[in-house]
């Protein structure tokens, strides 16, 4: 029937706690009887991640390894701003990307295998299109969802983040010669904006309290 592309963290997945939740867990393990809480790392982790700059490619940073040495200094800068040595502070962001990308720390939502399934039986072809890490594609895999999909295409590895257009190219080549398309996803400029611009429908889940299940009714109907 057609194609849907999906949105991943906060949309057919989440990481609890996030980034900031993640730092925190690794100083819990590796530098027990600190005091900082995840809200004192907010302020920190509010600019320098490639997605904070949409409309910039970085093309330079489209490997692993060049990716986290960016991110990397991110995390430490975070760590040194709420007192941690810069030394050690490298170390932990070190520990955090690793919990990060550990798939036994990601959990899927309730809805989500239900609602790809259901629009698969009706002939929808699915796509994640997704502003996240690297490893994206594995941990995809590893959490059970490769089954369902055609493609992963992650903003680490194109080099364009949403609601960037290049963005939105990149996970449409599989898209057939008049083919619908839809985007779900949580965010209102990244996922719904992002995809009117480039010409697909989009629905809005989660944030808004709509359900996976109630975002494939006007898919399935149109």
């Amino acid at each position: 029937m057609g194609l849907v592309l999906w949105d991943f963290d906060g949309t057919l997945a989440e990481r609890p706690g996030m980034w900031r939740g993640c730092l925190v867990e690794a100083l819990d393990e590796h530098a027990s009887g600190h005091d900082v809480s995840a809200d004192a790392l907010i302020p920190y982790l509010r600019e320098g991640f490639p997605w904070h700059r949409p409309d910039q490619p970085h093309l330079d940073l489209c490997t692993p390894e060049a990716w986290w040495e960016a991110v990397g200094l991110v995390l430490a800068r975070a760590y040194e701003a709420v007192g941690i040595p810069a030394e050690r502070a490298a170390e932990l962001a070190v520990l955090a990307r690793r919990r990060y990308v550990d798939p036994s720390w990601w959990r899927v939502f309730g809805d989500t295998v239900a609602t790809l399934g259901r629009l698969r039986q009706h002939g929808w072809r699915h796509v994640i299109l997704s502003n996240h890490v690297p490893e994206l594609g594995a941990l995809v895999d590893r959490l059970g969802l490769a089954r369902f999909l055609e493609e992963v295409v992650c903003s680490a590895v194109i080099g364009y983040e949403k609601p960037h257009p290049e963005a939105f190219a990149g996970a449409l080549r599989s898209r057939r010669k008049g083919e619908p398309a839809w985007m779900v996803g949580d965010n209102a400029v990244a996922d719904v904006a992002g995809a009117r611009r480039a010409g697909l429908r989009a629905v809005r889940v989660r944030t808004n309290g709509v359900s996976l299940e109630a975002a494939a009714d006007p898919i399935l109907a149109s």
